[in-house]
């Protein structure tokens, strides 16, 4: 198989969360256990950081390898979805994994994957871990996929446990309460290791403070310690709390070992967009009309975007906007701006909501607009539509962010 049939092979084995929801999910880690066997356990081969939360792990987990490639370290960053290319989801300094080393994996691994049922998501773990255990890397900065405690990521022992923040998201795998959901994502806290929460929530303050007692591992809430931030490339103000989550995050590094200077530190924040190939997050891919897209999309996330837009300078505001099945709509429509004139659309995915039936939602709570068949056709319009001092905004999925970068 060349490398287009590998990863069509990879998304056909079994249901794929990104595009087919609940029926993909798994809530058990024996498949990824006995890969790890069957791979002579390549997690425990390099050292890592474990990057969970509801919203912010992403930009979290690029920032915090942007800072340790300026320190002088080999980084592997693992996360996911992507946007383009699969070979995203697996970086060394920057650099996505070789199509031959995607190819070669599966071939190698076939008979096995094959027989263990793995899924798409237990595949991609176990290729990431052997990539950076047989490229030697000094670090790997791993993103939790969805949840925490029952992740394909969570067979690593780390050297430092994030949580970025907690918000209801993917509520039907880990509850419907703040406190359950905490619970879930609290499961990545390793014994004696070290961790870091990014916001103090009333609601999850005592859950984190609990699992880190029954671990005896050091607490930090990152919002209640720094006082002081950088500047990063990342913009949008709601990147303040990501940024904050890093420098603690940082700190407890320097604590364990690792030698980063301040100048590090800065420099990596201003060059997370070079030195690690993001995309989706506050991009802004077009002037005259302005386009910004945002990969936001739950209520926590829409919220802060949300606010950031409310600072932009526009005469008309166009806004590009899909979802997915799952996705709470009750709980984002309230958030999203009524002076706007609204492009629905359905993101390519087999999850993906029916564009009329969003129109149909959103009119009857008094926002207006037109569906379109595609993201594309939705986003061709927008443009026709908007004048040079207009704004373009695309969102409410990273499916949907994914179709126009």
């Amino acid at each position: 198989m060349n490398y287009n049939g590998t990863v069509h092979w990879m998304f056909q084995q079994l249901p794929m969360y990104q595009n087919k929801g609940k029926s993909a999910f798994k809530k058990d880690l024996s498949n990824t256990l006995r890969l790890s066997v069957h791979l002579k356990h390549p997690e425990q081969k390099f050292k890592s950081i474990h990057v969970g939360g509801t919203n912010g792990k992403g930009s979290t987990s690029h920032m915090l390898a942007s800072i340790l490639q300026e320190a002088g370290y080999k980084v592997g960053l693992y996360t996911s979805p992507h946007l383009k290319d699969f070979r995203e989801r697996i970086r060394i300094n920057g650099k996505v994994v070789s199509k031959q080393f995607v190819i070669g994996f599966i071939k190698r691994n076939k008979a096995f994957l094959e027989s263990n049922n793995l899924s798409f998501f237990e595949m991609t773990v176990g290729m990431a871990f052997d990539y950076f255990s047989k490229h030697k890397v000094d670090i790997a900065v791993i993103e939790v996929g969805l949840g925490g405690r029952l992740d394909s990521t969570n067979i690593i022992t780390p050297e430092l446990s994030i949580i970025t923040n907690i918000g209801f998201d993917h509520m039907q795998f880990l509850g419907d309460t703040l406190e359950k959901i905490a619970g879930e994502k609290a499961g990545i806290i390793k014994e004696n290791i070290p961790v870091v929460i990014g916001q103090t929530q009333k609601e999850t303050e005592d859950v984190f403070k609990n699992k880190a007692a029954i671990t005896n591992s050091d607490i930090y809430f990152a919002d209640k310690l720094v006082k002081d931030i950088y500047n990063s490339d990342l913009k949008g103000s709601y990147q303040t709390h990501n940024i904050k989550t890093v420098i603690q995050s940082i700190e407890v590094l320097k604590k364990l070992g690792y030698k980063i200077l301040n100048s590090d530190l800065k420099k990596g924040l201003l060059n997370v967009y070079k030195n690690t190939g993001l995309q989706g997050r506050w991009q802004i891919i077009q002037q005259n009309p302005r386009v910004i897209c945002d990969t936001a999309h739950n209520k926590e996330g829409l919220g802060y975007t949300m606010d950031q837009l409310a600072t932009e300078n526009y005469s008309n505001l166009h806004i590009v906007f899909g979802v997915v099945s799952d996705k709470d709509l009750a709980g984002i429509i309230p958030i999203l701006p009524k002076k706007a004139t609204y492009y629905f659309c359905k993101p390519n995915v087999q999850r993906g909501f029916d564009a009329k039936v969003l129109k149909a939602v959103f009119v009857k709570n008094g926002l207006m607009g037109n569906a379109y068949a595609n993201v594309k056709d939705a986003f061709k319009q927008a443009k026709k539509a908007a004048a040079k001092d207009d704004l373009i905004y695309v969102g409410g999925s990273t499916f949907v962010v994914a179709e126009i970068i």
